[in-house]
């Protein structure tokens, strides 16, 4: 196999690998939309305080998204 289409074949599959991945991330955040809702409104009008004010509402986001 010469080098150009080893580095096409590399292209495509990095290619399916971003699909796949906006995929999952989209159906992940579809399927803990109450739990970005959550996340997304104890973290309006914050900035820094948002670490530790919504310490509680991010742990839950991640739990539901480490689920899928």
């Amino acid at each position: 196999m010469g080098y150009v289409q080893e580095a096409r074949e590399n292209h495509v599959k990095k290619k399916v690998e971003e699909a796949l991945r906006s995929k999952m991330k989209q159906k992940a955040l579809k399927a803990c939309d109450l739990y970005t809702s959550k996340y997304a409104e104890c973290a309006v009008g914050r900035t820094l305080s948002v670490v530790w004010q919504c310490r509680k509402q991010a742990k839950e986001l991640n739990e539901c998204l480490h689920q899928l």
